[in-house]
């Protein structure tokens, strides 16, 4: 039985949830939403604590999201980048986005300039900076979305391993479209201005308006 990294951690950290006080549900609420801090960052880079805890075998970590109902996708940044901040401290807090995205993506973090050892998809190690460099990475943040599965990207190699990109900071609204436009396969049969432009419509003819947030 293949044992995952989530279950690993859960092992590992069972005992000490067990010692930790109950937080009040508001706490536990506001927490919930809240970027954490790289520990490493001297510029205030942030990250998600849900995001996935990856050995960066790439391969491994499309078939962990499949077999958890999910789609793998990466997050491209880079330290001091403004945009990052922005997208973790305005478009993840807002808990409509953030549940959306969790529940329905693993998320691996990169930075496009960093020296960890990365194991792409064919097999082939390199370290953040070529892969951000293969894949064609140019602005931060970027989210790189991938195939269901693996079959679907036998021969294909740098960018064209992804089936859509977000190239740079999108507004809470149109980030949180994007990741349905993903979920709902709708990139095999629209682009995204389409689709966005659909969803707007079906708002509008239900009365409604795009969230202020």
């Amino acid at each position: 039985m293949k044992i995952s990294r989530r279950t690993m951690n859960s092992w590992m950290l069972g005992g000490l949830a067990t010692s930790l006080l109950p937080l009040t549900s508001e706490a536990a609420d506001a927490g919930k939403y809240a970027a954490v801090p790289k520990g490493d960052s001297q510029f205030g880079s942030y990250t998600q604590p849900w995001f996935l805890e990856s050995f960066l075998e790439l391969a491994d970590d499309l078939e962990e999201a499949r077999s958890a109902g999910k789609r793998f996708a990466i997050m491209w940044d880079l330290e001091g980048c403004p945009y990052c901040r922005e997208t973790h401290l305005v478009n993840f807090a807002i808990p409509e986005v953030q549940d959306y995205v969790e529940a329905n993506f693993m998320i691996v973090q990169m930075d496009v300039r960093g020296s960890r050892d990365v194991v792409n998809f064919d097999g082939e190690a390199m370290s953040e900076r070529e892969l951000a460099s293969l894949n064609h990475v140019r602005f931060t943040p970027t989210f790189q979305f991938f195939p269901e599965t693996l079959d679907e990207l036998k021969g294909k190699r740098g960018k064209e391993t992804e089936v859509a990109r977000i190239p740079g900071y999108l507004k809470p609204y149109h980030f949180l479209t994007y990741f349905q436009y993903i979920r709902e396969n709708a990139y095999t049969k629209t682009n995204f201005h389409k689709y966005l432009k659909s969803r707007v419509a079906e708002l509008t003819a239900k009365g409604q308006s795009i969230p202020k947030w």
